[in-house]
């Protein structure tokens, strides 16, 4: 049986996405059954980044004023230093992330790397028990979250993981939670 049949999974990035980071679990996410939707700001196609070079190309499915976290089941935010450096200056992007954790249910989200920085920026870091990548470490912490140095962390719903190197863990366990669904909200 398929973990992900009938889910939708967005995937939030830009250029300088961690390449490994966003076609690894995209393709685990698939092989579960999902359909996966690549969003960005305003681009056709996103280029990805790996060893310090630039990489491939990436097709993107819908630019991200057009889309509503109404429309999936969970999201995926990878890595790389500049993509979500990127997209946290920009007001769609945060607030499509911010959607996700609002209202009566929080559905879930997987961010690697240097992607929890989005999860900062949208201000669901505080309370939560997070990892990332160690040189954003003080910033998750300064955001009212627990940092830990762990390979994958999850957090009602929050998915968090270091880099490349965890990915196994880390794709094991988003696809637990988007399984899952939605996590009613605690007070």
């Amino acid at each position: 049986m398929k973990k992900l049949k009938n889910k939708t999974i967005a995937v939030l990035a830009t250029d300088g996405f961690e390449h490994s980071e966003l076609t690894e679990p995209v393709q685990a996410f698939k092989d579960a059954g999902a359909k996966v939707h690549i969003l960005s700001p305003s681009k056709k196609e996103i280029k990805s980044w790996s060893h310090g070079q630039w990489k491939e190309n990436i097709d993107v499915d819908k630019d991200i004023s057009k889309a509503s976290s109404e429309d999936y089941h969970g999201l995926l935010i990878p890595g790389g230093v500049i993509n979500p450096d990127i997209l946290r200056k920009n007001k769609q992007a945060v607030d499509f992330v911010k959607s996700f954790n609002t209202g009566k249910t929080r559905k879930p989200i997987a961010a690697i790397c240097h992607g929890p920085w989005m999860l900062v920026e949208a201000g669901i870091a505080e309370g939560k028990t997070m990892t990332s990548y160690e040189s954003i470490k003080t910033d998750i912490i300064n955001a009212g979250a627990k940092w830990v140095d762990k390979e994958v962390v999850c957090d009602n719903g929050i998915v968090t993981s270091r880099s490349p190197n965890d990915m196994n863990a880390f794709i094991s366990k988003a696809i637990e939670e988007f399984a899952e669904g939605d996590h009613i909200k605690r007070r």
